[in-house]
């Protein structure tokens, strides 16, 4: 396919945000879990990230997952765009809104993957992968921020939130960039209402704290 010929924005937007969406989209959760007879959304809170992966398959597993999802994100803001901006003749003082969009469609796209009816995760690794690309400083606080939470409470769910909160908050003050606080924001808000569930739990007082030990769910 001649890249060339698709030297309208349009296209070449189309073009980054369908190329991420599919990246962001891969189920890796739910691959890893397949390959050991597990379907990883009948286990746990049947969600298909690395948390749920640790729980029930253990650490060699959820790392597995933790990290594919984490460079979903990053290689959707870097190596896609470096590889597809250029082909689509997009100059390079014009490609930071192209990473913002990829960033986003990857995030999407692991949230609600096309391969599993629009259902995925809830897109914390994910959108650590694409800030690390796009705001390291600002995601570096964001999992400053989760780290400190999970110490002190050791669930998961509550740090997951903290970095959301903390991951917006960081991004206005150390980006000069209208349209990335606003994006991160919007993401920020998605992933708490990704957390629902986990939320309700929490109120009632079932949420489980973590300890990332196998259960025997896998053989």
């Amino acid at each position: 396919m001649d890249f060339g010929l698709l030297n309208s924005p349009v296209l070449a937007y189309i073009t980054i945000v369908v190329a991420a969406y599919f990246l962001g989209s891969i189920p890796t959760g739910y691959l890893v879990a397949r390959a050991k007879g597990v379907d990883i959304r009948t286990v746990g809170s049947g969600n298909i990230g690395a948390t749920n992966v640790f729980r029930f398959l253990g650490k060699p597993a959820g790392m597995l997952v933790l990290v594919v999802d984490g460079l979903k994100g990053y290689a959707a803001c870097a190596w896609l765009c470096d590889a597809l901006l250029p082909a689509l003749g997009v100059p390079g003082a014009d490609t930071d809104l192209y990473r913002i969009l990829a960033g986003i469609a990857a995030v999407l796209g692991h949230n609600y993957t096309c391969w599993l009816k629009f259902k995925g995760g809830k897109g914390i690794a994910t959108s650590a992968g694409v800030y690390f690309a796009l705001a390291p400083l600002a995601v570096s606080i964001a999992l400053g921020a989760w780290i400190i939470v999970f110490l002190l409470g050791r669930f998961v769910s509550v740090a997951s939130i903290a970095a959301a909160v903390a991951l917006p908050t960081a991004v206005w003050f150390t980006k000069d960039s209208l349209f990335l606080g606003v994006v991160t924001t919007a993401l920020g808000l998605l992933a708490i209402y990704k957390h629902k569930g986990n939320i309700q739990r929490l109120v009632r007082g079932t949420e489980s704290r973590a300890s990332f030990k196998s259960k025997g769910t896998a053989t």
